[in-house]
């Protein structure tokens, strides 16, 4: 068989014969379907927050937009902004980080032949690093900030979950029901991680994203459906001309302090999560091309949250705007785990969709999680291969447990102040393996040519 890379990237690729029972190259066949590997992908990255945030954050965007700006507070063009500042943080953004990792993570594994290991992803820049002190030290770190980063997300799951409990049947938030939540989560994920990609981390998938499809076309059709749609397009408009001065803060066109709240908040987030989620995005990826990789783990899901986005922001833009910011008054008495169900409860049948979207929350953490804790259990253990990719139970039930006792921690002492804390210290150290990695992609693709051929074979 032909060995399947970049030509003259990396002197030493090696050839599929290395693993002689796997075929590679144009001979490889895919471990999933196009349907259940878009459904892994999305779970496996934002699915929490865009049920926690999509009808909470255009709230503040709403009354709160940066002063810089000069937008009045809740009128028709902070709207725009707040819907168009949802597709900025929750769409393209995060999703070519995720991208960008898996890819030269992807590359790197399977065509020349590099360990399960986040020193892979920086084969590009140096093919020496795995297996050495640096490398496990850039391991370490990169787990790190997963730990974090996976915590900040479980707290915003538990928060969801505690707001849905209060409002449909009266329970308190308190740090006791936080841990009951955070344990069955905790429990619930790492059963699924256990069970392996093709039962537990597959199925979940696939159930959550069809419960994605079906209540946004509920909230689409029984909401106010003409204003989602004329604010949907014109929030996507708006969000297509300033993507780049927004995305980079050019000529200060946003206050410093609601860019660090926001923006610099999420970026943090994702790059906490990016390193060891790509390795995962990366091992499922086999069998399919580069082109195949960049469409279902970045145009595809971008553009159902950019639409997700529009339909959730937008409902929740609109119930506030019509009843003199009543919504947002909640929100600032309760919290932003209350709004998605006030929101779903004015609707028809509300309680019995309430009830299913608070059953969607903890499917969603799971979903995203159970997949984490597999590749953070496979970096923790020798042997990893294409052939044997799924770490010992044990291992497992470790991660697991120091993810949700950090997130109890800091949720139940700091609240949402404490997941932007667990973000920001997750996201910084992360960000350094991104930059690294994405100079190795450019290198790559200069290196070889970018032959175009190469898009055509699977890895």
């Amino acid at each position: 068989m032909e060995c399947v890379c970049f030509p003259d990237t990396i002197r030493d690729c090696l050839c599929a014969s290395i693993w002689p029972d796997q075929n590679w190259g144009k001979a490889a066949v895919p471990i999933l379907s196009k349907w259940r590997w878009f459904a892994i992908t999305l779970c496996t990255t934002v699915a929490t927050g865009i049920l926690f945030w999509g009808m909470a954050e255009p709230l503040h965007h709403l009354h709160r937009p940066p002063p810089a700006l000069a937008i009045e507070s809740g009128s028709s063009l902070a709207a725009v902004f707040s819907l168009a500042t949802l597709h900025l943080h929750w769409s393209f953004t995060p999703y070519g980080v995720y991208t960008l990792v898996g890819l030269v993570f992807a590359l790197s594994y399977y065509n020349l032949h590099q360990p399960f290991s986040l020193t892979a992803s920086l084969a590009p820049i140096s093919t020496k690093l795995a297996g050495n002190r640096l490398g496990k030290l850039i391991d370490v770190i990169c787990l790190y900030a997963l730990v974090l980063g996976m915590s900040a997300s479980l707290g915003t799951g538990m928060f969801a979950i505690t707001g849905g409990l209060d409002l449909l049947m009266g329970w308190t938030k308190s740090a006791l029901l936080l841990a009951m939540i955070g344990f069955s989560i905790v429990f619930s994920f790492v059963f699924s991680a256990v069970s392996g990609l093709h039962r537990g981390i597959a199925i979940l998938s696939d159930v959550n994203v069809k419960a994605f499809f079906g209540l946004a076309v509920f909230v689409l059709i029984t909401g106010p459906t003409l204003d989602i749609l004329s604010l949907g397009w014109e929030s996507v408009q708006d969000y297509a001309v300033n993507f780049f001065p927004r995305s980079v803060n050019f000529g200060d066109r946003v206050d410093r302090q609601w860019e660090q709240d926001w923006t610099l908040f999420y970026l943090a987030n994702w790059y906490a999560w990016a390193p060891v989620a790509a390795l995962f995005l990366g091992r499922i990826a086999v069998g399919y091309t580069v082109r195949d990789f960049i469409f279902f783990n970045l145009v595809f899901p971008s553009l159902f949250t950019i639409i997700w986005m529009s339909i959730f922001g937008g409902t929740s833009l609109t119930f506030d705007m019509h009843e003199g910011q009543s919504l947002f008054e909640t929100m600032e008495l309760k919290g932003e785990e209350i709004v998605m169900f006030q929101v779903l409860g004015s609707l028809p049948f509300g309680r019995i969709i309430s009830l299913a979207t608070l059953v969607m929350v903890f499917i969603s953490y799971v979903t995203a999680a159970d997949s984490n804790v597999s590749a953070m259990s496979a970096i923790s253990t020798h042997g990893i291969s294409p052939n044997q990719p799924e770490a010992p139970l044990w291992v497992k039930l470790v991660w697991g447990s120091i993810i949700g006792i950090t997130a109890w921690l800091m949720v139940s002492t700091a609240g949402i102040e404490g997941i932007r804390i667990l973000s920001v210290m997750g996201g910084f150290p992360a960000l350094f393996l991104v930059i690294v990695v994405a100079v190795g992609l450019v290198k790559m693709i200069l290196t070889s040519g970018a032959r175009r051929s190469d898009e055509e074979q699977p890895f």
